[in-house]
């Protein structure tokens, strides 16, 4: 096992950055279940098929934080205060409340960023965070569409 020597002094924002990577793992299993739910009722096959991409998409975030805090500490992250799933009142909900969730996991990524140090590091939460921004338009998209 393989990890990156850090330096050996205490680094306040690589700590934080490894906290929040543990709380951003945390909400996985709930998060999988709403998508399902989200794709169960979506109205239209295309909607299914952007909502499940958005999926795809954050399972392979998921596999990024884990290989980032593995690089770093040695050890995969044990998550923080696991979610549990609740199923939204319908759909429209739901594609709200995802879409309220791209935009504070942009700002917590953010944060992550500022605490990794190697270029390699950055640039995978560099993509992680354009496809929240990208996954946000979706939603938008899709919120806009089911409103009117």
């Amino acid at each position: 096992m393989y990890y990156y020597s850090y330096p050996q002094t205490y680094d306040p924002d690589l700590q934080k950055a490894l906290y929040l990577i543990r709380k951003a793992v945390a909400g996985e299993t709930a998060d999988r279940k709403f998508y399902e739910y989200l794709i169960s009722v979506a109205p239209t096959q295309r909607e299914k098929e952007i909502i499940a991409g958005i999926r795809d998409d954050e399972m392979k975030h998921f596999d990024m934080f884990r290989k980032i805090y593995l690089d770093i500490t040695g050890y995969y992250p044990q998550p923080i205060g696991e979610e549990e799933f609740e199923q939204p009142a319908n759909y429209l909900e739901g594609i709200e409340k995802a879409l309220f969730g791209e935009l504070r996991a942009i700002e917590m990524y953010r944060q992550i960023y500022f605490g990794l140090r190697t270029r390699q590091h950055r640039d995978m939460l560099f993509e992680i965070i354009t496809d929240e921004i990208r996954h946000s338009a979706m939603y938008n998209y899709l919120y806009t569409r089911n409103r009117a």
